[in-house]
């Protein structure tokens, strides 16, 4: 009887199940009322009391693996032939989950749609820059802290990570004329820690317009006709002496806060404004660094963090956010076109 059982184990471990005319030809066979294992039980009766109990196991054993292999190979088949099948072509098919737009994205493509409705261009530049361009053009002094490595990415002596995209205003004045009205979107870099306010790498838009009797009073018109645009008509603005080496004069501009409405709030620091962008007049330096005669053109250059602006537009309390890609935090935005 052991023997019988072992074959019948060995046949069954070897048995060919590939299509399902074995795969039921195998379980008529083996795991059938009438199938072969079941004769088997039937003589069990005809062994020794001392073996029964040996031999009963060894086919219990062989009973459980047959019907185990049998049931895997008819799923199988079924699974198989399910597949094949076409389906209800009639039916409507499966949603199409929606994405979205990052937030940045969105603020970004809204900036730049307000300022190409003014007449700018865009325009973009490599993100590993050039001293000449990303400094020394732009009047930045030998010694300037903003070169030192504390604040700055160096690749080499000459090689660098940019800063700002102002390096490509740089470019765009030297391969082009006036009159120029240019925007420069892109990626920067500083050395700075990570925290809810600040990151080592975060978007600017920088823009510029040169020509012919450009003058403060219409750096001011462009940045107030921008600032209602985008926060709404009652929004207004504020221009602070400041320095930058690129530009003399040189502001600061704040907008009204639009979360406690000039009321005062922790975003705006209770002073109900709020930091958006620096700007001022071109530096003749940086014209003449350019090719261009300061005593004939003149112009205005400004530059905003992106991040800084979606923070106001969409109340983001940590600027991380934007880049730890958390899809709870992302799935906000979606179904966003624009602000």
């Amino acid at each position: 009887m052991e023997e019988k059982i072992q074959a019948l184990m060995t046949e069954i471990e070897s048995a060919d199940l590939s299509t399902p005319a074995l795969a039921e030809a195998f379980r008529n066979r083996f795991v059938a009322r009438k199938g072969v294992i079941n004769e088997l039980f039937d003589q069990l009766k005809s062994v020794p009391n001392e073996d029964k109990r040996k031999v009963g196991a060894l086919l219990n054993q062989l009973k459980n693996r047959a019907s185990e292999i049998a049931e895997a190979a008819l799923s199988s088949q079924a699974g198989a032939k399910d597949n094949d099948r076409p389906g209800d072509i009639t039916l409507p098919g499966d949603p199409w989950q929606k994405g979205g737009r990052h937030p940045l994205a969105l603020v970004q493509r809204l900036i730049t749609d307000t300022f190409r409705r003014m007449g700018y261009s865009l325009a973009e530049g490599p993100e590993i820059e050039d001293d000449w361009h990303n400094f020394t053009a732009l009047n930045f002094e030998e010694n300037h802290p903003a070169r030192e490595m504390q604040d700055t990415f160096f690749i080499d002596e000459n090689n660098l990570l940019r800063t700002h995209c102002t390096s490509v205003q740089v470019r765009v004045m030297e391969k082009h004329k006036p009159p120029l009205r240019v925007i420069a979107p892109g990626r920067v870099y500083r050395n700075e820690a990570v925290s809810a306010r600040a990151h080592c790498f975060f978007h600017q838009i920088d823009g510029f317009c040169v020509d012919k009797d450009i003058s403060f009073a219409d750096l001011k018109q462009t940045l107030e006709t921008f600032t209602q645009t985008l926060f709404g008509q009652d929004a207004k603005i504020r221009l602070r002496p400041s320095y930058f080496p690129f530009t003399e004069i040189s502001a600061e501009m704040d907008v009204s806060c639009r979360i406690c409405k000039g009321a005062g709030c922790a975003v705006c620091k209770h002073s109900g404004w709020v930091e958006i962008m620096g700007c001022g007049m071109i530096d003749p330096n940086v014209l003449k660094n350019c090719g261009m005669d300061p005593e004939i053109y003149s112009g205005f250059a400004f530059g905003m963090g992106v991040e800084r602006i979606a923070q106001l537009l969409y109340r983001v309390p940590d600027l991380r956010l934007y880049s730890q890609n958390d899809v709870r935090f992302l799935e906000q935005f979606r179904g966003f076109v624009n602000y």
